[in-house]
């Protein structure tokens, strides 16, 4: 970062700062108050002008979301009329990214599962990876689901709930049984699940589907699997094309919800932010640390080798960025090179401990801020669908938020906090990326511990030479 850059973020501060509380000492004045809250409003708005400086020199998309965040805020607060008439740019961009849910999912359960779930094949490890995995994540949606209930980070914003919603609370229908539940998650016809957002049963068809893949002969499941293959890929990169949309949608988002609702809002997404840190922390310390004193694993040596692929993670807030290094670092402490190469590109699908506990903070936070009570067996409903969606996405920054529009839709949850919560996605990313990237790397060494090959065969000298530069 360069001098001018900081210089930018520096004016940027003092001037939201000094602005701020000018406008907060004239509320309590009676003569002098106009003047010095016309005085705090300059100051805010040369403040902001420096932050805006800055994202454009930095040319990344997550400084541009984060500084439209603060202008659409800003905006919201000096002119309330003329913000609530950007919602539709917002709307905008929530159509954009409603497009990529269903292919998306159907395709990265596809291929997670007919690439790596052939059971026949990886043998008795697949089936210990997958087990693993498994546990760990549904613990990690447990503890998310635990904090945000003790936090309450979304109440006091009382976003309304969706015409849905409104119209069923007023109908009153008979309520669901479990047989009527269970039947639901099926579906009847693929098109129409898409159509109606029903994003469970997409994913419900695409475990069949790629099942039935599995079973066929190479030759045959190898023109499907590059089909999955290149439709994935394609809507990662439509993804990337419409996230540079983004910081238009979160501004005009941010504008009419604060146009509508004033800067309290902002406290709600401190305690978010807070309740997600502190859960990962939870996490780290009641699940990952147990699992690794459980098998053995050498915790001062793991944590010195997975360090250098954590920070990248965290830096990028990719985990496919830190993909070879954390590779490289399994094999030098002991892994053997077929468990990794099996382990943690498989971990990328079914074993996201991070953003699986984010999902599950954010769900519920949506469900608050709406105001909608949910019961604690439509959370539990809640947390089964996001252990099918959320598969395949830590590999791209900010898809999750496709998983969770796509939860919101299929419980009948408002889009509006999501918006809300995408101003300060950059930083809640890079956490929970560096979580997925660690959960990995222990997976590989766990199911090395367990297969009882761990630290057996001599490290690659190359693999040496490269963890020692």
């Amino acid at each position: 970062m360069g001098r001018k850059e900081l210089t930018a973020i520096a004016v940027g501060i003092v001037g939201l700062g000094l602005g701020a509380a000018l406008q907060a000492i004239a509320l309590h004045m009676h003569h002098a108050g106009f003047a010095l809250a016309a005085a705090g409003c300059t100051l805010r708005w040369v403040g902001l002008l420096g932050l805006v400086w800055f994202g454009i020199r930095r040319k990344s998309l997550t400084p541009w979301i984060f500084v439209a965040m603060i202008v659409g805020a800003e905006l919201g607060f000096d002119a309330p009329h003329f913000s609530t008439q950007l919602k539709v740019f917002s709307d905008i961009f929530l159509r954009l990214i409603k497009t990529i849910v269903a292919p998306l999912i159907l395709a990265t359960l596809v291929v997670g599962i007919a690439g790596h779930g052939d059971l026949k094949s990886v043998g008795r490890m697949g089936i210990k990876a997958i087990v693993y995995f498994e546990v760990v994540t549904t613990l990690a949606l447990a503890i998310g689901l635990i904090a945000i209930n003790v936090t309450h980070a979304g109440v006091g914003l009382s976003f309304p709930a969706t015409a849905k919603t409104v119209a069923a609370t007023v109908s009153k229908p008979a309520p669901q049984h479990w047989n009527d539940v269970l039947l639901h998650m099926f579906p009847e016809n693929l098109a129409k699940s898409i159509a109606d957002g029903q994003i469970l049963q997409v994913a419900v068809f695409a475990i069949i589907f790629a099942i039935a893949l599995a079973s066929l002969s190479e030759s045959k499941r190898a023109p499907v699997m590059r089909l999955c293959e290149s439709l994935a890929e394609v809507m990662f990169r439509f993804t990337n094309v419409v996230m540079y949309f983004a910081p238009i949608g979160v501004g005009a988002a941010m504008a009419y919800t604060v146009g509508n609702m004033g800067l309290g809002v902002l406290v709600n997404l401190g305690k978010l932010l807070l309740t997600l840190y502190g859960a990962l922390a939870i996490f780290a310390v009641v699940v990952l640390l147990p699992a690794a004193l459980l098998f053995r694993v050498p915790v001062a040596r793991f944590i010195a080798a997975v360090a250098e692929p954590a920070t990248i993670a965290f830096a990028t807030a990719t985990s496919e960025a830190a993909l070879p290094r954390a590779m490289e670092q399994m094999e030098a402490l002991g892994v053997p090179r077929r468990i990794v190469a099996f382990v943690i590109p498989a971990g990328y699908s079914f074993n996201l401990d991070g953003s699986t506990l984010y999902l599950a903070v954010a769900s519920i936070f949506v469900a608050q801020a709406a105001n909608v009570h949910l019961s604690v067996g439509q959370q539990l409903v809640m947390m089964a669908t996001l252990v099918l969606t959320s598969k395949g996405v830590a590999g791209v920054p900010r898809a999750t938020l496709v998983v969770l529009l796509a939860t919101a839709a299929t419980f009948n949850l408002p889009e509006a906090p999501i918006f809300v919560i995408l101003g300060i996605d950059a930083l809640m990313d890079m956490a929970r990326t560096m979580v997925n990237v660690v959960g990995n790397c222990l997976a590989s060494v766990v199911v090395a511990k367990w297969e009882g090959q761990f630290g057996v065969e001599p490290v690659d000298p190359v693999v040496e030479q490269g963890v020692s530069l």
